[in-house]
């Protein structure tokens, strides 16, 4: 089993960005400010995420919290 190493991913060579959560919506979604004035709707499904919280975002799902 291969694991990943260095900064992007081994499966599709993409790369998890920060974002902050500015709404929960239900379902198990939030939209997060994306950067550059941008907000995507994502998924924090697998994550314990509030508003305000920093995530890890990759293929639109969050993956972690930044501490």
């Amino acid at each position: 089993m291969t694991g990943c190493t260095g900064d992007h991913c081994v499966t599709c060579s993409d790369e998890a960005v920060p974002g902050t959560v500015l709404r929960l919506l239900d379902g198990g979604l939030a939209d997060v400010d994306a950067g550059d004035g941008r907000v995507e709707r994502i998924s924090v499904a697998l994550v314990d995420a509030g508003v305000g919280d920093t995530v890890l975002v990759h293929a639109k799902e969050a993956i972690g919290v930044v501490t």
